[in-house]
């Protein structure tokens, strides 16, 4: 097991363990997260741990293209009860998915360092953030109630942006189906612009019904 100083250094990814540790310590700064992502290496601790830095094989992915959309999904997205948007509100999203309560979590691993991390890369690009929003009908309430109530963030997710990849980290849902509403949002602005596919680190249920599927680390790592 390695453990990292202040040099700006990781050991080969093929020397981490079976569950994909690959080191512990080092820093959380712009550029060793920099370096981590480019080189499919993530870190995931918990509070008052050393940090931690993953590269598991195989690794979860979702290619643009192979995203499946379920017939009750598109029923919800053409109910338009919603509005979505991207990095309007990076610091609200990590917040939400710091304090979600998650079935079978006692904890979270975003930690305080983690979250100031990441709002750092947000403001030099690298870390971005999908929201969605509420919608309200004006006959519902007053229209200046309404302009109020539209800002309730009911959803959304954040990652690391490679140019080319999409890395994932987290996501929430205040309201059933909205992290989905959001994840498929991104997919399918990724897609326009020819991303080769969207990182979500380990296996994940929930990503797997939205299309993502396992892949060597030796073939993810081609794509970066």
């Amino acid at each position: 097991m390695y453990w990292l100083s202040e040099e700006l250094w990781f050991p080969p990814v093929e020397t981490a363990t079976p569950e994909g540790i690959l080191a512990l310590g080092g820093d959380l700064s712009i550029e060793r997260l920099q370096l981590a992502y480019k080189s499919g290496i993530f870190p995931w601790f918990s509070e008052g741990d050393p940090i931690v830095w993953y590269s598991p094989d195989p690794r979860m992915v979702l290619f643009p293209d192979e995203l499946k959309i379920s017939k009750s999904m598109r029923q919800i997205l053409r109910k338009e009860e919603f509005t979505v948007t991207f990095n309007k509100n990076f610091k609200d999203v990590i917040e939400n998915c710091k304090v979600i309560a998650r079935k079978g979590q006692a904890g979270t691993w975003i930690t305080e360092e983690m979250k100031a991390a990441y709002i750092e890369l947000h403001k030099i690009g690298w870390a971005k953030s999908v929201e969605v929003w509420r919608l309200f009908e004006t006959s519902e309430i007053g229209s200046k109630q309404k302009a109020q109530n539209e800002k309730d963030l009911i959803g959304g997710l954040y990652g690391v942006d490679l140019g080319t990849v999409f890395c994932g980290e987290s996501m929430f849902s205040k309201v059933s189906n909205t992290s989905k509403i959001a994840f498929i949002y991104l997919v399918e602005e990724l897609k326009k612009k020819n991303y080769k596919l969207v990182d979500c680190q380990v296996y994940n249920e929930h990503l797997a019904s939205l299309g993502a599927r396992q892949i060597s680390r030796k073939e993810f790592l081609k794509y970066l």
